[in-house]
């Protein structure tokens, strides 16, 4: 019937298992029932007082940040393996006598590709960050092409006057020669660098080289050393490259794609990398065996990034998961105690999660096709943990038949509209159709009269 929604009932269970207290738990879309059965997990599922909850997205929101770095750990005990995830999360606000001396090493392309929009928006860039820095941070240039260039051979005090060589070092490019990024990558994380200092490099490319899985395996490998942030510029950025740097540096890419869009673009990065909360940071398990960890290093934990350590464990539950780091206000340290947390069933997404994780390692960082060996290691991986790959699949099998004749009933099954969305989104209201009808029959009464009055009036002449 016009005008009346089509009840669509929709049932939603949902379990979040957070390792730390959860802070904040809210629905937008939906009115919720919540079960607590701690404060580190809520069950919950929908008031099915509402017959038309199937006309909307679910939307569903936690916070686990609090007053300050907030760690947990979640365990899972299987029949023939048991995986952990470990979590740190920095607090809600951070102040800025909690952020740490911060160096930044700005790797910049200046290759003939970036003539242009791009290198005049790396230019621009460069001036933001530097410019927010304070005296007490460091920074540094590298810019590259068929060679790197270096603007000094220790890290450089963020005042007035190193800010000034920075930018006229900038200035003078205009975009010229091949890419070399591995090297200048190299040469970057091998410049002397001072001691409890956040250091990140900031690369800064349309990503056109070759040669990225060499560039990916490096960054992971230095991780622990230096966080790396990447920043694509140019109407047709290299993504792979791109997604693959962010991805390899613990991290998330950001790409702009025009001149327009890149002070906001800028503007997300910059919230992204300035506000390290922990650097040095060490994730060990003392007394409790574990392996297969993923990622190998720790980078800094940020204000928009936590630190996430999973993997396999054996044995008893005994001993700490202890972290380790620097803040703004001097040597930092927390430790759970192994014993006090409880396997749960629940968390069986952690071997997923972990199988996932290595899959991707031996699948997204190669340019090429992997070798045989790394596509056995993916194979067995899938199989093992009925996951789906780029050389495994789900096959269905249905042994009972149900339908033996093969005979069918046509069912008109009408849908819900989105809430809120008018019936004009999918046709026409009747009264338009009797409209668009009459309107139809009434040219024609017109066309006809008028090759009538036409027909007289030749007869006459």
């Amino acid at each position: 019937m016009k005008n009346r929604p089509v009840p669509s009932t929709l049932h939603i269970s949902s379990r979040i298992s957070a390792g730390l207290p959860i802070q904040e738990l809210s629905c937008t879309s939906h009115q919720i029932v919540p079960e607590w059965q701690s404060p580190n997990i809520a069950q919950l599922t929908l008031d099915d007082a509402d017959p038309f909850q199937g006309n909307r997205d679910f939307v569903l929101k936690y916070r686990l940040t609090g007053g300050q770095i907030a760690s947990g750990l979640l365990l899972l005990q299987g029949e023939d393996e048991n995986f952990f995830l470990y979590m740190a999360q920095p607090p809600q606000r951070v102040a800025k006598e909690d952020i740490p001396p911060r160096e930044y090493i700005f790797v910049v392309d200046v290759s003939g590709s970036m003539e242009g929009f791009p290198l005049n928006t790396s230019k621009q860039l460069l001036e933001d960050l530097i410019g927010k820095l304070r005296p007490i941070d460091y920074f540094n240039v590298v810019l590259f092409a068929g060679d790197s260039t270096v603007l000094s051979e220790k890290p450089l005090a963020a005042n007035q006057e190193n800010v000034s060589r920075a930018l006229d070092l900038l200035a003078r490019q205009r975009g010229s020669g091949g890419t070399e990024l591995l090297e200048a990558i190299k040469n970057a994380m091998n410049l002397p660098s001072e001691s409890g200092v956040s250091r990140s490099i900031v690369l800064i490319t349309d990503g056109y080289i070759s040669g990225e899985a060499g560039v990916f395996d490096y960054v992971r490998e230095n991780l622990g050393n230096t966080n790396v942030f990447a920043f694509g510029i140019g109407s047709s950025v290299n993504r792979f490259l791109i997604e693959g740097v962010a991805k390899a540096g613990m991290g998330e890419p950001f790409i702009v794609l025009s001149e327009k869009e890149a002070p906001e673009v800028a503007a997300k990065f910059r919230e992204y990398i300035e506000s390290p909360v922990l650097t040095d940071v060490k994730v060990e398990a003392n007394g409790f065996d574990v392996y297969d960890v993923e990622p190998i290093n720790q980078p800094d934990l940020l204000a928009q990034r936590p630190v996430i350590v999973f993997g396999k464990w054996r044995g008893p539950l005994t001993g700490t998961f202890d972290i380790t780091g620097k803040t703004g206000r001097g040597d930092y340290r927390s430790s759970i105690d192994v014993s006090t947390v409880v396997p749960d069933e629940g968390n069986r997404a952690l071997r997923y999660l972990w199988a996932r994780s290595r899959i991707s390692d031996l699948s997204d960082f190669a340019s090429d096709e992997p070798g045989a060996d790394k596509v056995r290691a993916i194979i067995d991986l899938g199989l093992k943990y009925n996951l789906l790959t780029r050389y495994t699949s789900f096959i269905a099998v249905r042994e009972k038949v149900i339908n033996p004749d093969g005979s069918a009933n046509d069912v008109d099954q009408p849908l819900p509209l989105p809430v809120g969305v008018s019936d004009m989104a999918v046709g026409s209201e009747p009264e338009m159709l009797w409209l668009f009808a009459s309107m139809a029959v009434l040219a024609c009464i017109l066309m006809i009269r008028r090759r009538l009055h036409e027909g007289c009036f030749y007869g006459a002449q």
